[in-house]
């Protein structure tokens, strides 16, 4: 028998073992096949009008994955490196030459990544049309892609994995020469060293969390603590007080948090708590390493997603705010307005709105603002009547303007660098005052092409004609606006006339945030898998050397629910513990972004974090029930 050979019967052997670390690799590979195919596409660059922006995030994406996926197949490898070592010893001492073996294991992992990439490639290629229909539809096109294979693509891939797998391939290959054949028996037996829980670790570690929270949440514009670090530094102190503190918390923390339930006798000595504690106390501290591996993995892909998800959410809002009506321009002649009647729909309202260009002494307003220093600024004013008309049909409220003073309409306002309005004098060039009796963050104008306005009273809005450039805009309201109606209008009417498309504006929001989204969800995905997969192999490998101890409960006459209870809370407390931190860390990091995007991510940050949990959830049932397959199995074989 072939070394070749025996590989291949060992795999098939124990291809339930497998066969999660297999699904992983193979799902891996799709998504970087398809990130790749997305990157030479070009449908993708047909029907979209980014698609070099495109090609460059499918770049970068892929770059990130390579690096994720090395690392984690790497450390799954060294999994079943661990739980083979035993096997490794008997071949050994059956008198098969280490160099023999060491080809075994290596052979071994190659066959598996080659099975994986010939899969994942094809699978790659079956899911293409589907994953580029996503793309372009979160991109806000309407388009069903075709099925492409890509030759560039797919040896890129190989290319790529092949590196991987042999780079993985030999260091099982050098297993056999780094132990002593002892070592390789009772290898199974030897866990990670479980250290004993400190009170100034724990405090510490708690102490690290809060400080790396305190510097998230401080703003990035007005701390001082921020300003003298300086951004780099600060986001690294972040980084590394709340990932030491992670691994602090599950070194030591956790460990007082068990034994103060230790202490609870009346209700330890009930079933099997006892057991269920004791093994707990040791797991949680002895793989305090790979515990926080999970949490940040989970807080970095939630707080990325979550990120992206919630500017893809707040994507129409958004544009609704800097256009609240459908198209816009400046009327420049009456023959490109009598173009546009003749293409328009029916129209919800089409208005014609007079303004004023003034520009105005700003001095008061410069003193207080951070955003822009400049004495003089050019508003449009509006008076009282056109913007209760244009409120009326756009749903907003009516506004009271009392005489000489004015409301001014800033959609970016921010209180950290606007000033305050309020009872602030701007002043004409022949010195007409005018002073702010409040300010609205929300406009009747399309801010592309109106800017910043000032709303006056219809008497003010007189007196100011003499001081100010007449324009005439016209403000169109469409129930059912596409891009094609908005190319068509462009195309009648001058540049000049300064044409805003709130379509056009979405589309463009839209395919950017969309791209993101469509990376970071499959991104986020294979983190996903690559997390519970690694929760997986940790919990199966002790599930085998607990094997004894639970035979020894079913020979006592323990029943089979209480052991499968026993087995249910300790698999839950090891997944959703991390995952518990993992989601603090990242609504901390979320809050932090929404406060520095004046964005309302609640919503769909709590939409993410659901999904997310309930496929994690999934690992844990596949996890139970596998660990409750082997305890019930050896049960049986051992009587």
């Amino acid at each position: 028998m072939t070394l070749f050979s025996l590989a291949r019967k060992n795999i098939a052997r124990n291809l339930s073992q497998y066969f999660l670390y297999i699904a992983s690799m193979v799902f891996s590979i799709i998504i970087y096949f398809t990130f790749v195919t997305l990157k030479y596409s070009d449908v993708v660059a047909e029907q979209t009008a980014s698609s070099q922006k495109l090609g460059s995030l499918m770049s970068g994406a892929a770059v990130i994955l390579i690096f994720f996926v090395a690392i984690f197949i790497a450390y799954s490898n060294s999994f079943f490196m661990k739980k083979r070592k035993k096997e490794v010893a008997l071949y050994a001492l059956l008198g098969v030459r280490n160099r023999q073996i060491g080809f075994m294991l290596f052979f071994e992992n190659l066959l598996l990544g080659l099975v994986s990439l010939v899969v994942g490639i094809l699978l790659g290629f079956l899911c293409s049309k589907g994953f580029m229909t996503i793309l372009i539809y979160l991109m806000g096109y309407d388009v069903i892609a075709p099925f492409t294979f890509s030759g560039s693509a797919a040896l890129n891939t190989s290319i790529v994995f092949l590196i991987i797998f042999l780079v993985t391939s030999f260091q099982g290959y050098r297993l056999i020469y780094q132990f002593k054949l002892i070592d390789l028996f009772h290898a199974s037996k030897k866990g990670e060293v479980a250290p004993k829980p400190s009170m100034i670790v724990a405090f510490l570690g708690i102490f690290l969390i809060v400080i790396g929270y305190w510097l998230a949440m401080q703003d990035l514009f007005t701390s001082k603590v921020w300003e003298k670090i300086g951004f780099l530094m600060t986001a690294l102190i972040i980084l590394t007080t709340v990932i030491a503190g992670t691994f602090l918390l599950f070194h030591s923390v956790t460990g007082f948090v068990l034994a103060l339930i230790k202490k609870k006798e009346k209700w330890l000595w009930k079933g099997l708590h006892l057991m269920t504690v004791s093994q707990l106390l040791y797991r949680i501290r002895g793989n305090a390493r790979t515990l926080t591996v999970i949490a940040v993995l989970s807080a970095t892909t939630v707080t990325a997603g979550g990120a992206v998800y919630g500017l893809y959410y707040n994507a129409n809002d958004q544009v609704m705010t800097v256009d609240p009506n459908t198209f816009m321009y400046q009327q420049t002649d009456v023959k490109s307005d009598h173009q546009v009647t003749a293409i328009l729909p029916d129209t919800k309202y089409d208005e014609n709105v007079e303004a004023l260009s003034i520009t105005f002494n700003t001095k008061e307003l410069s003193e207080e603002s951070a955003f822009d220093n400049s004495d003089k600024r050019i508003y449009t004013v509006i008076d009282e009547r056109t913007y209760n008309k244009l409120a009326d049909v756009q749903g907003k409220e009516a506004l009271h303007v009392n005489h000489g003073k004015a409301v001014i309409l800033d959609i970016g306002y921010d209180k950290r660098f606007s000033p305050e309005y309020k009872d602030k004098t701007i002043r004409t060039e022949n010195n007409t005052a005018i002073t702010f009796q409040s300010f609205k963050t929300q406009t009747v104008l399309n801010a592309k092409t109106a800017g910043i306005a000032v709303v006056v009273s219809n008497d003010q809005f007189k007196s100011l004609q003499k001081e100010g450039e007449a324009l005439n805009y016209r403000a169109i309201g469409v129930d059912q606006a596409s891009l094609d109606l908005s190319e068509k209008i462009s195309k009648q009417i001058p540049e000049e006339a300064l044409f805003s498309s709130a379509p056009q504006d979405f589309q463009a929001s839209i395919e950017s945030v969309g791209s993101l989204l469509f990376i970071g969800s499959f991104l986020g995905l294979v983190f996903l898998a690559a997390t519970g997969s690694i929760i997986y192999f940790k919990v199966l490998t002790e599930a085998e050397e607990d094997k004894s101890q639970y035979n020894m409960l079913h020979k006592m006459g323990v029943n089979a629910k209480e052991m499968r209870k026993s087995i249910a809370s300790q698999v839950f407390v090891i997944f959703f513990v991390p995952l518990a931190v993992g989601l603090l860390h990242s609504a901390v990091a979320l809050k932090a972004f929404s406060g520095l995007l004046m964005m309302d991510l609640a919503k769909p940050v709590l939409i993410w974090m659901i999904a997310y949990t309930v496929i994690y959830g999934l690992y844990y049932i596949l996890t139970v029930a596998s660990y409750n397959r082997i305890i019930t199995q050896n049960n049986k074989t051992e009587g």
